[in-house]
């Protein structure tokens, strides 16, 4: 059939407006934003949430809109024992767990880092996370769908209770809250303290109605759980040491476009260099401010105190062997240049 031009011109017309139309979906789904569910269980102005936050910020800017980072703070999403579940199951993207958080997953070589007095500072603990012996502990993630990204550290732990807790004799019959991990419940035993594993999101309320009488913890999380408020005593012990391993679920991260998967890459690198950074500023501030509340006394314990707590501890160390490995806690001796005490 010949058309007149003008009906030819209209035809055309129509051909591409319906082309356009079939392809709208498809161009609609090309340009849909990856988007990434960072959940966590901590508050938004810790060191973790402030580094959640940087890197949402980096990665979206980096990507020029292509990734869109949704956080979910706080326990909104999953609590403790969930959110690993959750991220195997793809129901989340990433997670930034405590280390201790690995070993109910079979992993337990993880339960080094919380061996107590084992890292004597920032850079000892450093030390074994940025070497050799932090790469092999997240390939031990890899078989369980889990793909490590950064190591963020949060300082040293320190204790309270409702009465103070000077000697290794304050912490006898205490019920003390503690992350899951068999190491923790060896600590808190041999301090003669009674071991609770408990949901960081419900500890305030436990310790508010006594169903614990204490817990470990860094002032940053101390202040913004507004743990201070239903403790009257804090001791600043140093024992131990909280960081967390940035993680993502290994079938998404290895499905990303391999340019937006090295531009996420170098988003998290940016991103754990500013959490590490802030984490002992941050502490600093929250425990200057739990102070100055005057809700709660904080006690350091002296030189003496601190030697009876080391001898009740350090035993803990060789109990664990068994557990973590004997090969695994060297390597760390080794990294992190520890000494047991005489």
């Amino acid at each position: 059939m010949n058309l007149t031009p003008r009906r030819a011109v209209l035809a055309a017309a129509a051909r591409f407006a319906f082309a356009v139309l079939a392809l709208t979906p498809a161009l609609a789904l090309a340009q849909a934003p990856i988007i990434i569910k960072f959940s966590h269980v901590v508050a938004p102005d810790t060191p973790k949430g402030k580094g959640a936050q940087r890197f949402k910020e980096l990665a979206e800017a980096a990507t020029q809109g292509r990734v869109k980072v949704e956080l979910y703070p706080n326990s909104q999403l999953y609590k403790d024992k969930e959110e690993l579940e959750a991220l195997q199951l793809g129901s989340v993207q990433m997670l930034a767990p405590s280390l201790a958080k690995f070993g109910p997953l079979g992993v337990k070589e993880f339960e080094v880092f919380d061996l107590p007095f084992i890292f004597k500072d920032q850079a000892a603990f450093r030390a074994v996370t940025d070497g050799p012996v932090g790469a092999d502990l997240f390939k031990k993630l890899e078989p369980k769908g889990i793909q490590g990204l950064g190591y963020w550290d949060n300082g040293f732990h320190i204790m309270s209770a409702n009465k103070p807790l000077h000697g290794v004799a304050d912490f006898k019959g205490q019920k003390m809250r503690i992350q899951s991990s068999k190491v923790l419940d060896a600590q808190m035993r041999a301090l003669g303290a009674i071991p609770q594993v408990m949901a960081f999101s419900e500890l305030y309320s436990a310790l508010q109605s006594g169903v614990v009488d204490g817990t470990e913890g860094v002032p940053s999380n101390f202040y913004t759980q507004k743990i201070y408020e239903v403790q009257k005593h804090i001791t600043l012990s140093n024992h131990g040491h909280l960081a967390y391993a940035v993680i993502v679920n290994k079938k998404f991260w290895d499905g990303l476009p391999a340019d937006i998967r090295s531009t996420l890459t170098g988003a998290m690198r940016d991103a754990t260099t500013y959490a590490n950074a802030i984490a002992t500023t941050e502490n600093a501030d929250a425990l200057d401010k739990i102070k100055a509340s005057g809700k709660s006394t904080v006690y350091t314990p002296t030189v003496a105190e601190l030697a009876e707590w080391k001898k009740a501890l350090m035993p803990v160390h060789k109990e664990m062997e068994a557990r973590v490995g004997k090969a695994t806690i060297e390597a760390v001796y080794k990294a992190a240049g520890f000494v047991a005490p005489k």
